[in-house]
């Protein structure tokens, strides 16, 4: 399931380099924080590739 804006791309980003131990667990902050807490490595690697061309910055609640 790729990301649905850049903010969730860039979120899962951060998050898939704490668990790799290239960023600090501490350093994480909002959704970052609990998707290193809840995804695993796989899903983390999943939502932050693709392209971010066309995403929107945030995505809407519908």
């Amino acid at each position: 399931m790729p990301a649905k804006s850049k903010a969730q791309q860039m979120a899962a980003g951060a998050a898939l380099a704490a668990k790799r131990g290239e960023k600090k667990k501490s350093e994480l902050k909002g959704a970052s924080k609990s998707m290193e807490k809840s995804m695993t490595e796989s899903e983390l690697e999943e939502l932050a590739s693709g392209k971010r061309k066309g995403k929107p910055q945030h995505a809407s609640d519908d």
